[in-house]
């Protein structure tokens, strides 16, 4: 069932993604003098959705026959290999090395986090995300008797900040949230004192208070700062944006995102036929906004109840765990799939900043999805070697 799940998703993903290649022109690439096809031009983020979704659901079985315990056993090794590769990419800045360019930007952004080969690219904290969770896991079922001692929480949270504070100087802020996101859940789930989350919760809403009293100006970047603004006040009555340009070109993303869904109706536009609304990335962070569009309000039920089911289903394998490292494993990897569906569902509903988080399954990208169904697979290998049942 869980397989299922993933394999709806990925299905509809790949006909949301055919839908929008569709809509760029004919999707193929055409000669401009003969107007013959030369390629699959926009298809070609369907096709490798879909490929990378099959080798995925290979490598989620493969998986899902060794013991997760062994994987853990052996952190030094995906450690060294994971963040091997993140490291790099703090230093150098889109170096061509061959067909190899270290340090690529992906976007318009001041993000270098990506490995760029041919004609793919490679996000290597997405990877690191992997060997984080099950590093933490370790951390937490070596200490959890003695969680609550400062001592060891502030090991914790070392352990935690570390690579937030990596992918922080990446340029990465969106992956960096998501990480910190994953360390809380799987703190809570370890037995974390009420007294530390109510004590954190304090503190961070007083921090906040403070910073958009007296430091508003020094806040992340000065687009992110601009982003949250334009969420709290999209039609700049206040006057936070500089010129009526900077304003136009912070809302517009979310503002056509939003007309998108809108638009959709109950039952969409269909997803070949009918009127469509331009968004910027609308086959990656955006891809909801397309959904919805297409498929209208069923269409985005039906798409957010399966993956609440995945979400579901992840949390319910880690409390069958007849050990705490399995339920730790899986409390971190559905927190990692919840915070990005809230996240991304957010930012386009226009209730969060925009902060470039992607959609599980859903936007493209070949690299992301086989991360998410290795993740998929330590869910299954938690599940396969375990014997405690939920009810008995």
């Amino acid at each position: 069932m869980y397989l299922l799940l993933c394999l709806f998703s990925s299905a509809m993903a790949v006909l949301a993604l055919s839908s929008w290649a569709a809509k760029q022109g004919s999707g193929f690439a055409v000669d401009e003098l003969t107007g013959q096809i030369t390629g699959i031009g926009d298809y070609r983020r369907a096709v490798v959705q879909a490929g990378a979704a099959a080798i995925g659901i290979l490598v989620a079985i493969l998986l899902s026959n060794i013991d997760y315990r062994s994987l853990v056993n052996v952190w030094p090794v995906h450690v060294v290999l994971t963040w091997g590769l993140v490291l790099p990419t703090l230093v150098i800045r889109n170096v061509t090395l061959g067909p190899l360019t270290i340090g690529y930007n992906a976007g318009d952004t001041d993000n270098y986090s990506w490995y760029k080969l041919g004609g793919f690219t490679f996000q290597p904290t997405e990877l690191a995300k992997i060997s984080f969770i099950l590093t933490f896991a370790m951390h937490l079922n070596n200490v959890r008797s003695r969680l609550n001692e400062p001592k060891e929480l502030g090991k914790l949270l070392l352990h935690l900040f570390v690579p937030i504070a990596i992918i922080h100087i990446q340029g990465d802020d969106g992956t960096a949230i998501i990480y910190g996101i994953i360390g809380c859940c799987m703190l809570f789930a370890a037995g974390l004192s009420w007294k530390y989350i109510i004590g954190a919760f304090a503190a961070l809403a007083a921090a906040a208070a403070v910073a958009f009293a007296f430091f508003s100006d020094k806040i992340g970047k000065g687009y992110q700062w601009y982003r949250i603004l334009a969420v709290i006040d999209p039609n700049n009555e206040t006057g936070w944006a500089p010129s009526e340009t900077v304003w136009k070109n912070i809302i517009y993303q979310q503002q056509r995102g939003e007309i998108a869904i809108g638009s959709g109706g109950i039952f969409g536009n269909g997803f070949f036929d009918g009127r469509y609304y331009s968004v910027p990335n609308a086959h990656n962070d955006f891809i909801f906004s397309w959904i919805g569009n297409a498929a209208g309000f069923v269409g985005c039920c039906v798409v957010l109840g399966v993956l609440l089911a995945i979400i579901i289903k992840t949390f319910a394998t880690g409390a069958c765990s007849e050990d705490m490292l399995g339920s730790f494993i899986c409390a971190g990897i559905g927190g990692a799939f919840m915070a990005q569906i809230f996240v991304n569902v957010g930012m386009n509903l226009r209730l969060l900043p925009v902060i470039g988080v992607t959609l599980p399954f859903y936007s493209a990208g070949g690299s992301s999805v086989l991360m998410l169904y290795i993740c998929v697979g330590l869910v299954l290998s938690v599940y396969m070697h375990n014997t405690k049942k939920l009810f008995g």
